[in-house]
């Protein structure tokens, strides 16, 4: 890590072979490419099909996380915002929520990153690898964002 920049993961969970249930997994896979391409050592990708327990141990020795998926949700494009920890198990599509993976970080590894969710509108989820044209503007439009909040707030 470059001393005095936050140590920065990038966590996409959902299903790319499912349309538009891959947005967060394609979303790290941008970001991924972005880093590289521009020497951000600081600056870690991530994906699974779902959040696992184990993903509390990941996300410990990071400053920063923010998890990506595709939502269903009555959003615009994107919606970005802060999480906190909790301890309520939600049964959804994805085993646990990254809120619970927060608090099990903090119960377990007395430690909280900052975490952001984003959450990226899909609207397909049939069991084909295309993403809808409206998604991938979707993801366009979040992948840009998260650049930009990357580079702004890099600093300890």
């Amino acid at each position: 890590m470059i001393t005095g920049k936050k140590k920065i993961l990038i966590y996409g969970y959902g299903n790319p072979g499912r349309q538009d249930d891959g947005l967060g997994v394609l979303l790290a896979e941008e970001i991924e490419k972005w880093s590289n391409a521009n020497g951000l050592p600081y600056l870690h990708t991530d994906s699974n099909y779902q959040l696992n327990l184990e993903d509390a141990a990941g996300i410990s020795s990071y400053d920063m996380v923010i998890f990506a998926d595709a939502s269903g949700e009555d959003i615009a494009t994107f919606l970005f915002e802060p999480l906190q920890p909790s301890a309520a198990v939600e049964f959804t599509m994805h085993a646990v929520s990254p809120a619970f993976i927060l608090h099990l970080c903090t119960h377990i590894f007395e430690h909280i990153p900052e975490a952001y969710l984003m959450h990226i509108k899909g609207y397909e989820w049939e069991f084909m690898q295309e993403m809808t044209e409206q998604a991938r503007t979707n993801l366009d439009q979040a992948t840009d964002y998260l650049k930009q909040f990357i580079l702004r707030n890099t600093e300890k």
